[in-house]
């Protein structure tokens, strides 16, 4: 039975679609984790290449059968050869993938030394065009106390549950934990996901003795960031949720090091 490839017919309009492909597809992959050798989880996945402009549309089942090629795999320690087969067999110029995966730390409560898992939302973005490219980021939980209330008020002061992420591109490698210990080290606390009493005050006098505006937080990521040689790019953002306002309180900066 001969079965017409739709596809791959000629498209005459002479424009050139960036990026084509599947988005939100849920798939197993193995991260490297730094305590324990490895971690299974479960990533969405965005697959894209180029399209040409001659070219009506692309072939996305070849997305999930390349992708499946790498089902015994660790995925993502193998992104560049993924890309390069991808571009291959849909003739495209350029490939890209995405993932989205929860990572899960052990941490220890300060006081009572109780251990749980904390999740935090990493990000893998790698490119193949010309040149194989990838950023890899976290999105960490923190607590923040605001310097402004603290100074004006005469007792207590108003904290914030927030969020710090940041990408990083890099020469050799880094570890998403380095990340995470970066964005948290930056806050005036971190958080954890089980606390006794003895440690919910520590974790209290600890933001308390330790305010932070959305501002300071970016610029202190930014010098650890900057310090280290390994870093060629990177873009962290601060965002909290303000526990007096109905808004959000924000700062970005991105910078390119080389």
């Amino acid at each position: 039975m001969n079965i017409p490839d739709t596809q791959s017919q000629n498209d005459n309009r002479n424009i050139v679609i960036d990026k084509v492909g599947v988005k939100s597809l849920k798939y197993p992959v193995v991260v490297e984790d730094r305590e324990n050798g490895t971690q299974h989880t479960i990533a969405d996945l965005n697959i894209y290449v180029e399209l040409p402009h001659h070219m009506r549309g692309t072939h996305m089942s070849r997305f999930v059968e390349i992708l499946h090629h790498y089902h015994t795999e660790m995925l993502i320690s193998n992104l560049e050869s993924f890309l390069k087969e991808l571009k291959s067999s849909l003739q495209a110029e350029a490939a890209y993938i995405d993932l989205t995966f929860p990572y899960f730390v052990h941490k220890t409560a300060p006081v009572s030394k109780i251990g749980s898992l904390l999740a935090y939302d990493c990000h893998f973005n790698a490119s193949l065009k010309d040149e194989y490219e990838l950023i890899i980021g976290v999105d960490v939980p923190v607590t923040t106390l605001c310097p402004c209330s603290k100074e004006i008020s005469e007792a207590g002061a108003h904290n914030q549950r927030s969020r710090i992420s940041i990408k990083v591109s890099y020469d050799g490698f880094v570890w998403l934990e380095e990340l995470i210990e970066i964005a948290e080290s930056s806050a005036s606390c971190e958080i954890y996901s089980l606390l006794k009493r003895p440690d919910e005050k520590y974790v209290t006098e600890r933001a308390y003795d330790n305010p932070k505006f959305v501002e300071d937080i970016v610029r202190e990521v930014t010098q650890k960031l900057q310090s280290d040689p390994r870093i060629r790019s990177f873009h962290v953002e601060s965002e909290n949720q303000e526990s007096i306002h109905l808004h959000n309180a924000y700062a970005m900066i991105s910078r390119k090091i080389r």
